[in-house]
């Protein structure tokens, strides 16, 4: 007699986010706190976002870790069940695009009730459009264009 195989537990953040993402979510409020205070909010159709350098705190070295991003979904967006199903489309468009993140910076998504009901490719595209928005501000924080002096006027 032969006793069937059990199959392996799994902790729950294996089972979330593939480990391309598990490095790079925002978890604590302290760090979500720090983003507020560094930035500054923007806002696109569906969602507003909010990008930050990160600290060299969290780093903990003189070049920055990997891209941070972090979600929030508030109790205006609806019951728990529809929070989640917000949550777990946004998670899924955003593993399929990692690579679109801003290295060294801390992104938090805060997505509107019509992420619901939006079209999921339409929603795929506006988070696309909000990564390379990202990326362009990330680039113009990091170098950013120098001031032309005012011109000399010979006395």
């Amino acid at each position: 007699m032969s006793t069937p195989l059990k199959p392996a537990p799994i902790s729950l953040a294996s089972a979330s986010l593939p480990q391309s993402l598990t490095g790079a979510r925002l978890r604590k409020h302290a760090d979500y706190q720090r983003a507020y205070n560094a930035s500054r909010k923007r806002q696109s159709a569906s969602m507003s976002w909010f990008l930050a350098p990160q600290s060299p705190a969290y780093t903990g070295a003189a070049l920055p870790a990997g891209p941070r991003v972090g979600l929030t979904a508030g109790k205006v967006l609806g019951k728990a069940h529809e929070r989640n199903r917000i949550k777990r489309r946004m998670r899924d468009i955003l593993r399929r695009h990692v690579e679109l993140f801003p290295h060294g910076f801390d992104l938090i998504l805060h997505p509107r009730r019509s992420v619901l009901t939006l079209d999921f490719m339409k929603l795929e595209a506006e988070v696309v459009r909000i990564l390379q928005q990202a990326n362009t501000e990330a680039v113009r924080m990091t170098h950013p264009t120098p001031t032309p002096a005012a011109p000399q006027v010979p006395s």
